[in-house]
């Protein structure tokens, strides 16, 4: 599955537009690299996140084309967040 379809599927971002958007400024890395939003994510996947003033950091734990509201969450695992108040946007995941 794409990178921003599986970022709107699983509602770590609201919309895909706005997660396309994102992934092409370079704010989404897959497996410690940079992505774009054509990327292919699969099952076992670490994506960083970095939107807003926070990153986030997810496992993928299954990819589901079209999952309801409940299931959506359960598509990653959390594996941290943290806050930023950097506006540097090019920082790169350590």
């Amino acid at each position: 599955m794409r990178l921003d379809k599986f970022l709107k599927s699983s509602r770590l971002i609201k919309r895909r537009t706005v997660a396309k958007e994102v992934t092409d400024a370079g704010r989404v890395w897959v497996n410690g690299r940079v992505a774009k939003a054509a990327t292919d994510v699969k099952v076992e996947d670490v994506l960083r996140i970095r939107y807003g003033n926070r990153i986030t950091e997810v496992r993928v734990l299954q990819v589901t084309e079209n999952p309801r509201k409940e299931v959506a969450a359960e598509m990653y695992e959390v594996l941290q967040t943290e806050s930023t108040t950097d506006t540097d946007t090019t920082s790169h995941p350590s």
